[in-house]
């Protein structure tokens, strides 16, 4: 037996309730908190040989960082743990604040959103090879060399793994901007001349972002900082000009209806 269509809701209205969206919300949370424990986890096991890597521009100009405190060897295990294992889930992470986005999406959208997941791991690792092996070496020789006439460079083991570890995640995450952009731009959320139209805006805030990330205050390494992105700013533009598509919206009135048998 059957009704007649428009009896039933549409199939996949994306309707939730307020409380099905915290439940669904705290188990992608439990999820990203369980890759982040295991990632940490697998971290522990590599210590040693990340910290010798992360201080190697160091170790090239012949310094070693000191540790000030009885504490602070512990101190730096785990706060290096913590941050190879948020690497190590990225993944996970990226995935399920897709998977809690993608609700809202046509399914088009949605394979699109999925597909660019190994591409967001890619970007990210580029920038962040580009802020270690360009950018530090820079920014550490000007540091060791600045009044190293009249003032003794002894650098805490802390802080420098600290300034490290933000200027290359924080470089990593900006290499993925051509990429969100490209994806907002295909669903018709931003647009080449939106994005062209605020570029005076966007080198200001360029500026700003450089700024709060750039290890040291001096004109060279913050060009240094502001020069990849803004290229990655305008690249984004080009991007958006070519993948932008008007993004029409959704008539549940034109979608199949569910039917007894």
């Amino acid at each position: 037996m059957s009704q007649q269509a428009g009896t039933y809701p549409p199939v996949n209205d994306g309707s939730m309730s307020l409380m099905e969206h915290l439940q669904e919300l705290r188990v992608r949370l439990m999820w990203m908190a369980g890759a982040m424990i295991i990632g940490t986890l697998i971290a522990m096991a590599f210590v040693s040989p990340v910290i010798a890597f992360i201080t190697r521009p160091l170790s090239e100009l012949g310094v070693t960082p000191q540790a000030l405190g009885p504490t602070d060897t512990v101190g730096i295990f785990f706060k290096v743990s913590l941050t190879a294992g948020a690497v190590i889930a990225m993944p996970v992470i990226v995935y399920q604040i897709i998977a809690f986005a993608s609700p809202g999406l046509y399914p088009h959208e949605r394979r699109a959103l999925l597909l660019i997941l190994p591409g967001v791991m890619v970007l990210f690792g580029i920038g962040a090879a580009f802020a270690y092996f360009v950018l530090m070496p820079a920014a550490i020789g000007f540091l060791q060399n600045f009044l190293g006439d009249v003032i003794r460079q002894d650098w805490s083991i802390d802080r420098y793994v600290g300034f490290i570890t933000r200027v290359v995640f924080w470089i990593g995450v900006a290499f993925e901007t051509p990429l969100v952009v490209s994806f907002m731009a295909r669903i018709g959320l931003v647009s080449g001349p939106a994005l062209l139209k605020i570029w005076r805006q966007a080198i200001v805030i360029v500026a700003v972002v450089a700024a709060a990330i750039t290890p040291t205050i001096d004109p060279v390494n913050m060009t240094i900082v502001m020069g990849p992105l803004i290229v990655l700013y305008f690249f984004s533009v080009g991007l958006a000009y070519l993948l932008y598509r008007p993004r029409e919206p959704r008539d549940f009135s034109k979608e199949p209806f569910i039917q007894d048998e």
